[in-house]
């Protein structure tokens, strides 16, 4: 079993980042946590099922590359629920589903998770006004069922049912990620072991993907079914190194049917993700946790999502795109910091068209402050974020592309503006007035690139007049969201576009957008 996952460079990585005594990488990691405390100090790993990933715990658990944590996980399967006291809360039924002994020795056992998410939407001019019916109001309804089957330490099997309901009036664009009838959400066999003096193991099967940063490609939750992959992921936790390698085909969600959806041979992500924890240090004169990262993502995608723009109008095709990337994030003292910057090459091949070669690039950073000493603990900064535009006449395509949808929480939750010949900046700040409401505002200003290129949302270009100067508008957003008990959370999304004026010329309109969700989850 120890050579079961044989990364070549672990032996070479092994020697270079872990510390003399390869038992205590062994001690820092272990699956299990019920016998020991938190890599970070005495207190014990906040969330408590937070998994066995020691620094890479850091910002919410996202530093692993599973996904953020709060009262529960984005990515159900990993949580890590063998640390969790359960008769500490002996109110809570719903703890009765976790953890449930199916050996006599304990170390078979399963674990129950489920989401009924009601989401309402209203949008008084989507897409700028250039989608109709107007006024639209779009209701959705999706349900989410996981059973995770731990056996031992080395081996788990994780499957996840989903099922969407969507309604309204004046509603548009439903497709299979709006309505989708009873399917398989996620489906994979998942074999652990040390290796090399990690904790490595490799997933096999329809999974979630959240190792990236929220600008390149997130799981696309706003509908209600989020974006799940077919393939392969391997990874291996050191101390302060880890990697993950990945190679997949998008699950399309479109065919109508019980069990209905397949993998998309079209439309594949592979790549691999690298994150090195810097050591600590005192900063003004709070501890940091800071990390560096390099990746490489390869897109292979075509239709609608794969358009650019020509000089006739839009141009449909297939499209490779090779990002290769790196992002310095974290906190350093009272500041969270995120920098980071993509190369992106590759080809597009238009229909009956001659060949386009892909030179585009992105260029992203925010950095806020927290105020600890303040009511609320309030957070200020500011986010900047480039995504590049190009002549659309000219024969090399030099429009970034993020076709695998970023975070819509980081830059537009309207998806009115998409990751494509951008550039917006502006203030964002987040407060938590008392325990269980948080409050979060952005005010973006968004400009074209590049005025020889299209104004696009996301994953579509606008048929709006291109000669339009380069400022677009301006974004402002707020959420609240109020956790009304450890299941239950409701949340409050506003929006607002206000064009400039060119862009009301050429045909753009200014729109209001509501978003509420009730979300409950064991």
């Amino acid at each position: 079993m120890k050579r079961l996952f044989p990364f070549p460079l672990g032996m070479t990585l092994s020697a270079l980042l872990l510390p003399a005594s390869p038992a205590s990488a062994d001690d820092l990691l272990s699956p299990d946590r019920r016998d020991r405390k938190d890599i970070r100090g005495d207190a014990p790993a906040e969330p408590a099922f937070l998994g066995p990933w020691g620094v890479f715990n850091a910002q919410k658990g996202q530093a692993s590359g599973w996904g953020p944590v709060d009262s529960y996980a984005q990515a159900r399967w990993s949580e890590d629920w063998s640390g969790v006291k359960l008769s500490s809360r002996p109110n809570d039924v719903f703890d009765r589903l976790k953890r449930i002994p199916l050996s006599s020795d304990g170390t078979v056992t399963l674990t129950l998770n489920g989401e009924e998410r009601l989401r309402g939407y209203y949008d008084s001019h989507p897409a700028l006004g250039t989608r109709r019916p107007g006024r639209a109001f779009r209701v959705l309804l999706r349900s989410l069922y996981g059973a995770d089957l731990q056996v031992g330490t080395h081996v788990r099997l994780y499957a996840e049912l989903a099922n969407g309901t969507a309604g309204g009036s004046n509603y548009y664009g439903y497709d299979g990620y709006q309505r989708s009838r009873l399917d398989l959400q996620q489906g994979f066999l998942e074999l652990r072991q040390t290796l090399f003096g990690s904790h490595a193991g490799v997933m096999i099967g329809r999974q979630y993907f959240l190792d990236a940063p929220p600008y390149v490609l997130s799981v696309r939750d706003l509908p209600n079914i989020p974006q799940s992959w077919n393939g392969i992921r391997g990874y291996a936790f050191w101390h302060r190194f880890r990697l993950d390698t990945f190679g997949f085909l998008r699950t399309d969600p479109k065919p109508q049917g019980v069990f209905a959806n397949r993998a998309d041979w079209h439309t594949r992500l592979f790549g691999v993700y690298g994150s090195y924890a810097l050591p600590q240090m005192a900063f003004m004169p709070a501890k940091s946790s800071v990390f560096a990262d390099v990746f490489y993502y390869g897109y292979l995608y075509r239709g609608a999502a794969s358009a650019t723009a020509s000089a006739s109008g839009v141009q449909l095709g297939a499209t490779r795109r090779d990002t290769v990337g790196t992002r310095l994030w974290g906190t350093l003292g009272p500041y969270e910091i995120s920098l980071g910057a993509l190369y992106q090459g590759g080809v597009f091949h238009p229909e009956n068209a001659t060949s386009r070669p892909i030179r585009a690039y992105a260029i992203n950073g925010s950095v806020t402050r927290s105020f600890a000493g303040v009511i609320g603990k309030p957070a200020v900064g500011v986010q900047v974020d480039l995504f590049s535009g190009g002549d659309a006449s000219g024969r090399t395509v030099r429009t970034y592309a993020a076709p695998y949808y970023n975070a819509p929480f980081y830059n537009d939750v309207t998806t009115y503006m998409g990751p494509q010949n951008a550039l917006s900046a502006g203030p964002v700040g987040r407060w938590t007035p008392i325990k269980g409401i948080s409050v979060r505002v952005h005010v973006p200003v968004f400009w074209r690139a590049s005025t020889r290129d299209a104004l696009y949302g996301t994953n579509q270009i606008y048929p709006l007049d291109r000669s339009a100067g380069r400022l677009t508008g301006v974004l402002p957003q707020a959420g609240v969201s109020l956790a009304l008990n450890r299941h239950l959370t409701w949340s409050h999304d506003f929006a607002a576009f206000c064009g400039s004026a060119a862009w009301h010329r050429a045909g753009a309109r200014d729109g209001q957008f509501y978003m509420q969700t009730l979300d409950f989850r064991f």
